[in-house]
């Protein structure tokens, strides 16, 4: 098997061949942990979206043809290929997002998860047979693709953000055009490229690089695009919302998150600890299932957050193995979240550790950011309600259980939450008040299963959910079939 690694040029996937931007423009692709060059990646627009689309358009009707357990084999065939090349795909994620190989390779594996389960679906993708109030009249459903779909990703899981579109999209019978996020041009590229080497028939899956405003709005406005799946900021959906509806678009929409972590005052504090600082600071923070805002019950808040600073102050940051997080993605992000926490201290919050980039001689050249914990930010100031997506987390003190709940749920978000407490009656209770599309008892704000739906209410997502066998519901239509006999023809 051939070694797969950053190509100088990262290219275009378009009707199963590598094809550059027709203007021949590139933008450049650097490495988050010491901002040097990895690669020049395709400045597409919308011709090269076009292209990509009519050979998605054209390879659709071959693939939907096959029947769903022949698709579910090919995509096995993928999934495995991808398990096969998994120290590879690793490395490539690694070197474009400055996180650990270990915590790459852990990505990939969960992608390959992803990729195993949905090719089991081709076995299934089940309607339903019921009756009709009709005599000799048969009632069913089917389901049938929608044809060519749009999948916008991001940048913080790229392997897994890739796996969990393309896998359901494609088992369905659809062909796709996958727009990578600038910020991962490589991992979209060494799927398609594995893909391809697997046996996925040329133009079933294609791949655009490019900006968002270039490359992704005229994906999103294409006429021949019947879903559009985006994973991404809030005020993005929104404008996708927009666009789409126009021409009465499908879409799911996986936005943001300011996620809740609750520590009552009976909670192991020592494993509600771990499960903050990993729910807070893992990947960096750049997760929209982070763990942002931590609720804790009066009795025991001062002890929590001496524990929590100590703990937050060991934690090691880099690209190793044994570190606990590295760069954020880009300095763009990075200038942003130093600003925010200026306008929190501004705003009257006390910085209690971290707050600033880090500057010595091992992170200088990278876009690190200190692991921060801040506490006293008003419910209602900007550091408490909008999405930072970096290694930042607010302290919050509540009286008792009513009180964290409704701070937890006076949120724009309503993406995921977690409770800490030895009490089954509290975490019952949270887990059917708590106003979010996930609920979680003593562990963190993520971690999110390949058969499992997920996704958020309010401004975290439009209703959908991916993965699990619920992303079926987008990327496929329900026919209702009805059959009538003659039962003088038996």
């Amino acid at each position: 098997m051939v070694k797969i690694s950053i190509p100088p040029e990262i290219l275009n996937w378009i009707g199963g061949e590598e094809r550059g931007a027709i203007s021949r423009d590139l933008f450049e692709k650097r490495n988050p942990a010491d901002d040097t060059v990895i690669a020049k990646v395709a400045r597409s627009r919308g011709d090269e979206v076009a292209q990509a689309v009519e050979a998605a358009k054209a390879a659709q009707p071959g693939w939907a043809a096959l029947p769903p357990v022949k698709r579910g084999e090919v995509l096995l065939n993928v999934a495995m290929s991808l398990k096969a090349q998994r120290e590879d795909v690793a490395r490539i994620v690694a070197a474009e997002t400055g996180k650990s190989y270990r915590d790459a390779l852990g990505e990939t594996d969960a992608a390959v998860a992803e990729g195993v389960f949905m090719a089991g679906e081709g076995q299934r993708l089940y309607g339903r047979t019921t009756t009709s109030a009709v005599p000799h009249k048969h009632a069913m459903t089917i389901r049938q693709p929608m044809g060519v779909v749009g999948l916008i990703i991001a940048a913080n899981t790229p392997i897994a953000n890739v796996a969990w579109k393309v896998f359901p999209a494609l088992i369905c019978g659809n062909s796709a055009v996958l727009k990578a996020a600038e910020d991962t041009p490589a991992t979209a590229w060494a799927f398609s490229r594995i893909a391809h080497d697997a046996g996925l028939p040329a133009g079933v899956l294609n791949v655009i690089n490019g900006y968002g405003e270039e490359a992704g709005a005229p994906l999103v406005r294409h006429t021949d695009v019947s879903v559009i799946s985006f994973t991404g900021s809030t005020a993005v959906g929104r404008r996708i919302a927009v666009e789409a509806g126009e021409r009465l678009a499908k879409i799911s929409l996986e936005l943001g998150g300011k996620n809740a972590l609750v520590v009552c005052d009976d909670a192991d504090l020592e494993n509600a600890v771990k499960w903050v600082l990993l729910s807070a600071f893992s990947n960096a923070g750049q997760r929209c299932a982070s763990g942002s805002r931590i609720i804790v019950f009066a009795p025991i808040y001062d002890q929590f957050q001496q524990l929590l600073i100590a703990a937050c102050e060991k934690l090691r940051v880099g690209t190793s193995d044994d570190a606990d997080f590295g760069p954020v993605i880009n300095e763009r992000q990075l200038q942003k979240m130093v600003a925010a926490i200026e306008r929190a201290r501004e705003d009257g919050a006390t910085v209690l550790t971290g707050g600033y980039r880090l500057d010595d001689a091992a992170h200088r050249q990278g876009y690190y950011l200190a692991p921060t914990l801040i506490e006293s930010a008003r419910p209602e100031a900007e550091i408490s309600v909008k999405e930072l997506f970096g290694p930042i987390a607010c302290l919050y003190r509540v009286k008792d259980f009513r009180e964290a709940l409704a701070l937890a749920n006076d949120s724009p978000y309503g993406l995921t939450a977690c409770i800490h407490t030895r009490n089954i009656h509290r975490a019952i209770e949270f887990t059917q008040e708590v106003q979010t599309g996930v609920a979680i008892v003593n562990a963190g704000t993520f971690g999110s299963e390949p058969h499992m739906p997920f996704g958020g209410v309010k401004q975290s997502g439009n209703g959908s959910r991916e993965p699990g066998t619920e992303a079926l519901d987008i990327y496929s239509n329900l026919k209702d079939v009805y059959i009538s006999i003659d039962p003088e023809q038996v």
